[in-house]
């Protein structure tokens, strides 16, 4: 492999053109050239090597390491033209798989570009302000105790749990703490550590039996028993329904996504009209 630099050892411009002669009136070496070396015959031009050091992300004034990439760069150049020429790899092969990644990579560069672009901070925001009922529900905080049943009860067990449930709206509507009642009574072992209280629920998320009777309840009141398929709740809402709208930034992800999609295939569907394919048969 013959490789022969045209550039100083010092590497004082190796960005600039590197056929140097002469000094400019800044004392810096003057540029006269485009070639920094050549392989095997093969010119290598200054354009195609800054295009591998931004790959690399190496710094323009870092010229020790510039010099050790470029000699790194120039061999391998050369390993990879000399390998071929021993045809022991199937060269149309390599040049297939070259071509896919190089597809691929046109496709993913060219849309993460178009992209940032198109789905900025102002069109997330507009959006978000466009689309308000996107983004709001109607809510209630509850409380509930929870006498669980199964298909399999007996109408008498089910009866028996179904006085349970009523002893506990009895006592709760008597002014005795709910909090209590739900870790003596509630078989919801998880909210009953918390009093019952399972926070804020959205409107249409639930059963729909426990949905019509947790929003049409004031704050403090207590529902009588209320039948779904986990048993028999007893609800207090702890703060009625309202509108809760939520923050841009817990959605902004999530507009930003959708937006990217929309995007991504309106650009795909007109960039694939551009395309001409003429499928000729076998």
């Amino acid at each position: 492999m013959r490789l022969k630099h045209l550039i100083p050892a010092a590497l004082l411009t190796l960005l600039g053109p590197l056929a140097l002669t002469g000094c400019s009136d800044t004392g810096k070496p003057a540029v006269v050239g485009q070639v920094v070396a050549e392989v095997n015959g093969k010119a290598i031009h200054k354009q195609t090597f800054d295009a591998y050091l931004n790959h690399k992300r190496i710094a323009e004034d870092d010229e020790k390491r510039i010099e050790r990439e470029l000699n790194t760069y120039l061999e391998r150049e050369g390993l990879a033209e000399v390998i071929l020429q021993q045809k022991v790899l199937d060269a149309e092969q390599i040049q297939v798989e070259v071509n896919e990644f190089k597809k691929q990579m046109l496709t993913s560069r060219y849309f993460e570009q178009y992209l940032r672009d198109k789905v900025n901070e102002a069109a997330i925001r507009n959006f978000y302000t466009a689309n308000p009922e996107r983004f709001q529900s109607r809510k209630v905080h509850v409380a509930h105790v929870l006498i669980r049943t199964n298909p399999k009860m007996s109408q008498q067990e089910r009866e028996a749990l179904l006085t349970k449930a009523q002893e506990a709206y009895s006592k709760a509507v008597s002014s005795q703490d709910f909090e209590l009642l739900a870790k003596h009574y509630s078989e919801d072992l998880m909210s009953a550590k918390k009093g019952g209280d399972l926070g804020w629920i959205k409107e249409g998320s639930i059963d729909p039996a426990f949905t019509k009777a947790a929003f049409g309840m004031k704050t403090g009141e207590v529902s009588p028993p209320v039948t779904t398929p986990f048993g028999f709740h007893i609800i207090k809402v702890l703060e009625a329904a309202q509108i809760v709208k939520q923050p841009y930034e817990s959605v902004k992800g999530d507009i930003s996504f959708e937006l990217r999609q929309q995007a991504k295939q309106a650009e795909m569907k007109r960039l694939l009209s551009l395309v001409s394919i003429d499928k000729r048969g076998s």
